[in-house]
């Protein structure tokens, strides 16, 4: 019973994410959801503007504080290992829920390209940073990422395992696809709203907080496998990256851009 309950709590929670992400896409995108990052409550500027600073700021902290070795250790006195993933992906998706529904429109536009060419290739970058993101997942280990695998081993009654240390793909032109993939995804938008300036501006400056937390976390858990790999390849942008640097050798450890 409780290997069931396990596996069933894990398959609610990846369920739970994956109606938060596609929502998200409508949401910044202004697409079918009835409320969107341009179409949501209607307030005052200075409401609007508070209120949404505090949902953003909701946000990044469970996301970053849950996502750091020291909570884990913590966290998983309280709950079990195997849940621990499952129960951090439905928290995160909860917040970003509550985002969803709580934001305030900010409709005062800052651009708005009117030529069609240009409006439908701001589109497919759109686009493009979407399937940027979920892809990369599944280059490193979707499943594992979103506490899958973790439910899947506890069921099948088996010891979890880390992941090997690899660079497919994606992660051999950038060290953090998945980030640049929602950077991409976040100003990529034909119509640029006060409130859609506000989201970005704030999820881009959280998205380069949360890398350097998350590379100190690599560097301390992988050593100078990690430091080898961030000499060679970039962080988001081709060309900007460390020089130098010595070569180690792939081996078994957690995922990159976990």
């Amino acid at each position: 019973m409780t290997r069931l309950l396990t596996i069933g709590y894990g398959a609610v929670c990846y369920v739970v994410f994956l109606a938060a992400f596609l929502y998200a896409i409508g949401f910044v995108g202004n697409i079918v959801v009835p409320r969107s990052i341009d179409h949501g409550i209607d307030a005052s500027f200075v409401e609007a503007l508070v209120v949404n600073v505090l949902l953003l700021g909701a946000f990044a902290v469970q996301h970053n504080v849950m996502a750091r070795p020291g909570f884990k250790r913590w966290w998983t006195q309280l709950v079990p290992k195997t849940i621990e993933r499952s129960t951090y992906v439905l928290l995160a998706s909860l917040a970003l829920f509550l985002l969803n529904w709580q934001w305030r429109t900010m409709p005062a536009v800052i651009w708005d390209v009117t030529w069609m060419l240009g409006r439908t290739g701001l589109w497919i970058l759109f686009g493009l940073g979407w399937a940027t993101v979920l892809l990369s997942t599944f280059m490193i280990n979707h499943f594992d990422l979103f506490g899958l695998r973790q439910v899947y081993l506890a069921w099948r009654e088996k010891p979890y395992t880390d992941l090997e240390f690899r660079t497919s793909m994606y992660y051999r032109v950038v060290r953090h696809p998945i980030m640049l993939g929602f950077i991409i995804a976040f100003w990529a938008t034909p119509t640029m709203t006060a409130g859609h300036l506000l989201f970005a501006a704030a999820t881009t400056a959280y998205i380069l907080i949360a890398i350097q937390l998350e590379e100190h976390d690599l560097n301390a858990a992988l050593g100078d496998r990690y430091r080898d790999y961030r000499s060679r390849v970039p962080m988001l942008i081709l060309g900007l990256h460390h020089r130098g640097g010595h070569t180690a050798p792939d081996t078994t450890s957690r995922p990159i851009g976990a």
